[in-house]
Parts: structure tokens; C-alpha cells; sequence
């Protein structure tokens, strides 16, 4: 009985990534759809509706430097075109982010905002604001970067103590001791100096509100640094994955993987938190929902992280401006909302426990 449910498991698996592999193109093709479309639908929800068709003409009289009606160019491209794109980049970053340390660790739980990268991100640009005045995100990005490298070695660290080493489940818990404790520890900087205390009170939610041109074109070259090295690291992933033993034998340098994988991390998880603040889940979720799409080929699982990715944080975000209106609940809020069932289901699979 037990080998007959095996044997019918084991052959309809193949069959089942077979079908995955063939409707590949179409299904990323159908996803990059759905994000375009969620962009449209961002530049016209918020606390003053505009219509699609007013959205879509003031985009192309704006792009073909024709008049345009100065109320709606005003909505749409000084507010919302900003909000929408920084929504895309940070998307991107964060899910890239989560599907790296996922497949860096073989960690099924692993999220830049569950680990660590984020809260460390956090906490160092509370101490660029509080201590040294910044006050915009070019400036303590590179606290960022560096305290989102220095949370991610800190929990590595700390999950392997004690007996059995790391596991899932233990970096998992000191990923979350770590961000509760650098979080109110940022709080209490933040009580003591005004000005971070302003900034910090709607930025540590997870907030797109103060997204600007010239912040996106400061924040771009770094992010496409950290996508650039997170695609091209995909294929060296599948080797990581069989075990390291096995990619030496595959002629892969492990070291280098790491190397590279982290500095990826660091720059797109660090960038995301300096833009939009410490949004939690979509480094979790979305490569899990990617998985079911493309399986765990990290040469199609990264490029369709890369687009549900922001289709998410759009989402979450068009649903915190509509569903208060005139007010807004914070991007990251809904996504931790949404984010939060999907965590703990994953932590009660048996099997993942068992990882």
C-alpha cells in the first residue's frame, strides 16, 4: 500500500513540473498583464478618483508634450506616477530579496523583514536621522545597506547556537527576537529626537507617501546593481540547492555563490527599507506563490518573483487608499495583513517544520 502511494506520487510529480515548464512564457507573460494593469489602477485610485480614461490620456498628451488638464496632470504625475513606480521598485527588491535568502539557506521561512535585513536596515537609518540629521533617503541609504548586512549576519549567528545548529524554525525565532528588539530600540531613539519621531512614525509602517523623482533616480542604480547580481546568481542557486558538496562537484565555487548572493541581498533589501520602510512578507510569500507557477528553477522562479512581487505591494496599496477613503492605511500594514495567515500556516506544515 505505502510503496503503490509512492510510486503514483513520484510519477505524477514530473508530469506535474512538465506542464509548469511548458506554460512558463505564457504564465509570466499573464503576470507582467497583471501588474500593468495594477500600475493603471494605481495612478487612478485614492482620495480623489480619477477616471481611467482621464488617466490614460494624461499619460500619453504628457509623453507626447501635449496639453493637458493641470488638475489631473498634477494627480497623476506628481503624486501617483512617483508612488506607483517606487510600489514597482521596492516590490521587485524585497521579493528578489526573499527568493535569494530562500534559496541561499534552503530556508522555506526566510524574508528579509523575518530575518532581520530589514529591522537592521531600520534601525540604522533611525540612527542616520536621530544622530545625523538626514533626512533624506540618499543620504541614509548607506546606513541602510549596512545595517541590513549586519541583521542578516546577526541572526545567521544566532540561530545556530545551541544543539542541532541552524534550523528553519530557529533562525526563523531569532530573526523575530532580533527585528522586536531593534525595533524598540528604534522607537526609543525615535521618542528622543522629534524630527526622527515625525519621520519614523509613518515610514516604519511601510509607507509609499513620500516617494519623489529624484529619490527613485538616486535609489535606481543601486537596485539594479542588486537585480543584476540576484538573476545572474540563479543558475549557480540550483546547483546550491543539491547540497554543497554536490555544487563543488559541479564545478560551482559555494563561497562566491554566498558572496554574491548577500551583496544582493544587502542592496535590495537595504535600498527597499531606505525607500518605503521595514514592509514585511512579500519576501515570503510571493516566492512561495512563484514556486507553484514555475517551480524551484531559480532561472524562471526569479524573473516571476520579480514581477508578482510588486503586483502585491500595488495591490496592498491601492487597498489602503480606497478602503478608508479620504484617509489611507499604510501599504505595509495590508501586506502584513495579508502576509500574516500565509506565515503561519507555513510554520504549522509538518513539513516544514521538519526542514
Amino acid at each position: 500500500m505505502t510503496t503503490r502511494t509512492t510510486g503514483t506520487a513520484t510519477a505524477a510529480a514530473p508530469r506535474r513540473i512538465a506542464v509548469a515548464a511548458t506554460a512558463r512564457p505564457a504564465l509570466l507573460l499573464v503576470a507582467a498583464a497583471v501588474l500593468a494593469g495594477l500600475c493603471v489602477a494605481s495612478l487612478a485610485a485614492g482620495s480623489k478618483a480619477v477616471p481611467l480614461d482621464e488617466v490614460v490620456r494624461a499619460v500619453i498628451d504628457r509623453a507626447a508634450a501635449r496639453g493637458v488638464n493641470p488638475q489631473v496632470d498634477a494627480i497623476v504625475w506628481g503624486v501617483r506616477m512617483p508612488r506607483t513606480g517606487c510600489a514597482v521598485l521596492v516590490g521587485i527588491a524585497l521579493g528578489l530579496a526573499g527568493a535569494l535568502m530562500q534559496g541561499l539557506t534552503r530556508n522555506p521561512l526566510a524574508d528579509p523583514g523575518l530575518l532581520g535585513v530589514s529591522a537592521g536596515a531600520s534601525f540604522a537609518v533611525v540612527v542616520a536621522v536621530a544622530a545625523f540629521g538626514m533626512s533624506a533617503a540618499s543620504e541614509y541609504v548607506w546606513f541602510a545597506l549596512a545595517g541590513a548586512l549586519a541583521g542578516a549576519v546577526a541572526v545567521q549567528v544566532l540561530g545556530s547556537m545551541g544543539h542541532g545548529g541552524a534550523t528553519p524554525v530557529k533562525i526563523a525565532l531569532a530573526g523575530i527576537a532580533l527585528t522586536f528588539l531593534l525595533g524598540s530600540c528604534a522607537s526609543a531613539i525615535a521618542l528622543r529626537h522629534p524630527e526622527a519621531l515625525n519621520r519614523f512614525r509613518f515610514w516604519s509602517a511601510g509607507s509609499l507617501t513620500g516617494a519623489d523623482p529624484a529619490m527613485l533616480s538616486r535609489m535606481a542604480p543601486l537596485l539594479a546593481a542588486g537585480v543584476l547580481l540576484a538573476v545572474t546568481a540563479g543558475p549557480a542557486l540550483n546547483s546550491l540547492a543539491l547540497g554543497d558538496d554536490t555544487a563543488v562537484a559541479l564545478g560551482r565555487r559555494v563561497g562566491a555563490i554566498r558572496i554574491r548572493a548577500v551583496a544582493a541581498i544587502t542592496l535590495l533589501a537595504g535600498t527597499a527599507v531606505a525607500m518605503a520602510g521595514p514592509i514585511v512578507f512579500i519576501g515570503l510569500v510571493v516566492p512561495h506563490v512563484a514556486r507553484l507557477i514555475t517551480g524551484p528553477d531559480h532561472r524562471w522562479l526569479l524573473p516571476a518573483t520579480a514581477l508578482l512581487a510588486p503586483c502585491l505591494l500595488l495591490f496592498a496599496d491601492i487597498v489602503g487608499r480606497v478602503v478608508t477613503r479620504p484617509e489611507e492605511v499604510q501599504a505595509g500594514i495590508v501586506v502584513a495583513f495579508l502576509g500574516g495567515p500565509f506565515f503561519i500556516a507555513l510554520v504549522r506544515r509538518h513539513r516544514t517544520v521538519e526542514l
